[in-house]
């Protein structure tokens, strides 16, 4: 057990408990540019330790009823199978580990640059959206054009967050926020975590036996840390206003998706 990484976990925990988002957008480019962890098993342990982590948040949802299942199940339709597709293309077509690596670099550059707007904007994302003055806040079974483009926001996160363990949360949430504006914030973040889980268990297992690229010693080390984090963290956000922390954490984003890339 290496206790540096313990306190990665606590530091990240305690973020993502401060502001709900930044687990993967944060630990892992920590744990490729602060500890020199190949980047694909930081994308792999990363998703196990993000699957993990979040499981508890959607149980309590589920309690409350905030938890859209329908649309989970329709972003799921698209996410699962495209996450089971790029392990699959991984483990079947094996690349030079240093072209590997630099993909998984470059992708997850690029999306935590796409990350940081969503952070800033989902809000917004509702007067833009062409369903915010429509009723209903599930579209009904006759709705065939933002069924559709649920499934297919739900395939691209598949492929993002098995390539980066990044997207699930900022990106996934952003993208509830424009198709499903009449849903109230506490019903995207139950519904986005709801989707979540599956998916980063899923792109972990498949990472872990598939491809090899999980290291348990140092996904036990991050959860020791990231739960009492996440605790503490979710009990001083109530008073710190979400506004004041989220340019913080887009910039921060942007900084290390452009180190990332270049």
């Amino acid at each position: 057990m290496d206790w540096i990484y313990t306190l990665a976990g606590l530091g990240v925990g305690f973020i993502v408990g401060l502001t709900g988002v930044g687990g993967g957008a944060l630990m892992t480019p920590l744990l490729v540019l602060g500890f020199g962890i190949s980047p694909a098993v930081a994308v792999g342990t990363d998703l196990l330790y993000a699957g993990l982590t979040k499981s508890g948040g959607v149980w309590v949802h589920s309690r409350h009823g905030t938890v859209q299942w329908k649309i989970a199940g329709w972003l799921a339709i698209g996410s699962l199978p495209a996450t089971l597709a790029v392990v699959g293309l991984l483990r079947g077509f094996p690349v030079d580990k240093s072209v590997f690596e630099g993909i998984i670099t470059g992708t997850l550059g690029f999306t935590l640059i796409l990350t940081a707007p969503a952070l800033l904007f989902k809000d917004r994302l509702r007067a833009w959206s062409p369903w915010s003055r429509r009723r209903g806040a599930v579209p009904a079974e006759g709705n065939p054009p933002r069924v559709a483009a649920t499934i297919a926001i739900g395939a691209v996160l598949g492929v993002l967050v098995t390539l980066t363990s990044v997207g699930a949360g900022a990106l996934g949430a952003a993208a509830l926020f424009f198709l499903y504006p009449r849903l109230s914030s506490v019903q995207i973040v139950g519904t986005d975590l709801a989707h979540a889980v599956p998916l980063a268990l899923a792109g972990g297992v498949g990472h872990w036996l598939l491809l090899g690229t999980v290291d348990g010693m140092l996904l036990a080390s991050l959860l020791m840390g990231s739960l009492p984090g996440i605790w503490l963290g979710s009990h001083l956000g109530i008073s710190i206003p979400e506004k004041t922390l989220r340019p913080v954490l887009a910039s921060m984003l942007m900084l290390i998706g452009g180190r990332l890339i270049l």
